[in-house]
């Protein structure tokens, strides 16, 4: 996804969220989202997020490390069933 400014003759440019996938050998374009009402700091910090970021403009960092995880469901019953 991205976003994409597309000028208008005799207004304002509109600003889509948009998403761009193949069909064949052709590139297509799918409109998501109209943003143009939005306000330009709230777009910057959505264009951002998109590429990753945050929006303040860091990279995105993990929150938490993944120490162990514990076995559940199926895979709890057959280690059980194994003991």
């Amino acid at each position: 996804m991205y976003i994409e400014r597309m000028p208008n003759r005799n207004s304002r440019p509109a600003i889509l969220l948009r998403e761009s996938f193949r069909e064949g050998s052709q590139v297509r374009k799918r409109t998501i989202a109209n943003l143009t009402d939005w306000p330009e700091t709230k777009i910057e910090a959505l264009r951002a997020v998109l590429r990753g970021q945050t929006a303040l403009g860091g990279p995105l960092e993990k929150a938490f490390d993944i120490v162990r995880s514990r076995p559940h469901g199926h895979v709890a019953a057959v280690l059980g069933a194994l003991r």
